[in-house]
C-alpha cells in the first residue's frame, strides 16, 4: 500500500485527483459464495482493480460460505470486536439487521448528487427488499430471480417443441408427464436450502403473497397458499413428474447436468456454470403462470456496518459504488449468471455482446417485470425456518399442507406480535 507524501497529496488536491476517502483505510468485507462458478476469483479480480485505482484503501475479502454462514460469521466478528465495515448478505436480512442496530442507511453516507444518482440507478424490483420506511438499507449486487432450466434434447425426444418451455401450470404438468421416463424425471424443484423461496414463487403464480410489505404479517394459512403447497406435493404423489420427498438444492444442478431431470427451477446464479458444463442443448425460461407470472427476487445486498468509522464508511461506499458500476456489474453477470443490477449494466458493450450471443442471459432480467420482493419480515430467520419446516413436512407426508402451514402461521404470529 503506497503512502502518499505531503507533496504528492498537495499536487493531487490541486489537480482535483484526490477522492475524499481517508488515506490508508483498511476494509474487511464478508462475502457469500453460495452457487455457481469460481466466484472468489471474480470478486478478487474486481477488488484488485479497485485497490489499484484506490491505492490508499486495502480490502480484506472474507469468503464465508452461504448466506446464512456469512451472516453468522460477520455478526460474530462484530460482536467480538473484530473489524468489519461491510458485507454482502441476504437481501432479506435487512429487517433483522435494522432491529439489531447493526447497519446504517446509505442516505447517511452519500453526500453528492452523483452519489444520489448512483443510488437511484438500480432496478426498482431489486431495491424493494432494501428500502424500508423511506430509507435504503441495502444495495443490490449478487441478485437473482428463479428461472426454469430445461433440456432441449429431452424435449425433442419426447416430441415437444424445444423452443417452448411451459408457460402455465397446466403445461408444466402436461410437459412434465411427457418428459418423465424410467431414467429421469420431468421436473425438479428444490425443497432444501431455500424451500421458502421456491414456495413463494409458486404462491405468487397462484395469485397470493406470503407476507405484507411492512414485514409484520404473514399469510401462510390463506386458502390459496394451502392450495399452492397441495400443488407442489401433487407434482410427485399424483402426477409423478417429480421425485417424492425432498429435492436437494445443493445437488440439483448436477442432477440436471447429468440428465436426471428434464427441467429444474433454480437461481439464475447457476446460469454460467450450466452453460460451461452442459453437454446437451438447454434453454432458460421464465417460470410458468397460474393466476399470473412471477418470481421473487433473491440474492445478496451490500450493507454498511454502523460501528465503522466515518472514514471507513466513506471508503466502503467507494468500494460498493465501484463493484456495482456498470462495467463491473456487466462482468459479474457474464462470469456468474447473476443479473446486472442496473439498466446501465445492460447498456455496456460487454453485456450487449454477451446477451446477443447468449439470449438466455436476459431471462432473469426480463422476469423483473413480474417479480416481487423476496420473503422478508421482522424475525426473518425464525419465521422463515417455520415456513421451511412446514413445506418439508408436507412434501414428505409428515403432515398435511393445511396443518403444516397452520402451525407455521401460528409460529409467525407469535414471533411478530411484539413488532405490531
Amino acid at each position: 500500500m503506497t503512502r502518499i507524501t505531503a507533496l504528492s497529496a498537495a499536487l493531487a488536491a490541486s489537480t482535483a485527483l484526490v477522492t475524499p476517502v481517508a488515506a490508508e483505510t483498511e476494509l474487511t468485507m464478508y462475502y457469500p459464495i453460495a452457487v455457481g462458478g469460481a466466484l472468489t476469483d471474480v470478486v478478487d479480480g474486481i477488488v484488485a482493480r479497485f485497490e489499484e485505482q484506490n491505492p490508499d484503501i486495502t480490502v480484506n475479502a472474507i469468503y464465508a460460505g452461504n448466506y446464512d454462514d456469512t451472516r453468522i460469521k460477520a455478526l460474530a466478528a462484530l460482536d467480538s470486536g473484530e473489524p468489519a465495515q461491510l458485507a454482502v448478505m441476504f437481501s432479506i436480512d435487512a429487517y433483522d439487521l435494522i432491529e439489531q442496530d447493526l447497519i446504517v442507511p446509505f442516505e447517511d453516507v452519500i453526500e453528492t448528487e452523483a452519489d444520489q444518482a448512483w443510488l437511484d440507478g438500480f432496478y426498482p424490483a431489486l431495491m424493494a427488499n432494501g428500502e424500508i420506511e423511506g430509507k435504503t438499507w441495502g444495495v443490490p449486487f449478487q441478485r437473482s430471480t428463479i428461472v426454469a432450466y430445461y433440456n432441449k434434447d429431452m424435449f425433442r425426444a419426447a416430441g415437444l417443441d424445444p423452443e417452448k418451455a411451459p408457460e402455465t401450470w397446466d403445461e408444466m404438468v402436461e410437459m412434465g408427464t411427457a418428459l418423465t421416463t424410467d431414467e429421469h424425471h420431468g421436473l425438479m424443484i428444490p425443497s432444501t436450502g431455500y424451500p421458502y423461496w421456491m414456495f413463494q414463487a409458486l404462491a405468487i403464480q397462484n395469485g397470493e403473497e406470503l407476507m405484507s410489505e411492512d414485514g409484520l404479517t404473514t399469510y401462510f394459512d390463506d386458502p390459496a397458499v394451502v392450495d399452492t403447497l397441495e400443488l407442489w406435493k401433487s407434482l410427485s404423489v399424483e402426477h409423478g413428474i417429480m421425485p417424492e420427498g425432498t429435492v436437494e438444492w445443493g445437488t440439483l444442478r448436477r442432477a440436471f447436468l447429468e440428465g436426471n431431470t428434464a427441467m429444474m427451477w433454480h437461481s439464475t446464479g447457476n446460469l454460467t456454470a450450466v452453460r460451461n458444463n452442459a453437454e446437451f442443448d438447454f434453454g432458460v425460461a421464465m417460470l410458468p403462470a397460474n393466476e399470473r407470472l412471477g418470481s421473487p427476487t433473491g440474492g445478496g445486498n451490500f450493507y454498511l456496518f454502523k460501528d465503522a468509522t466515518d472514514a471507513e464508511k466513506e471508503a466502503a461506499l467507494e468500494l460498493i459504488k465501484f463493484m456495482t458500476a456498470p462495467e463491473q456489474a456487466a462482468e459479474w453477470s457474464i462470469e456468474t449468471g447473476y443479473m446486472g443490477v442496473s439498466p446501465a449494466a445492460y447498456e455496456t458493450d460487454a453485456l450487449q455482446d454477451y446477451t446477443e450471443d447468449f439470449p438466455p442471459a436476459l431471462v432473469a432480467r426480463d422476469q423483473l417485470e413480474h417479480a416481487v420482493a423476496e420473503f422478508s419480515t421482522f424475525e426473518t430467520a425464525r419465521v422463515r425456518d417455520g415456513l421451511n419446516t412446514a413445506i418439508q413436512s408436507a412434501l414428505t407426508g409428515a403432515e398435511t399442507p393445511e396443518d403444516a402451514l397452520a402451525e407455521a402461521q401460528a409460529n409467525a404470529e407469535r414471533l411478530l406480535r411484539a413488532y405490531k
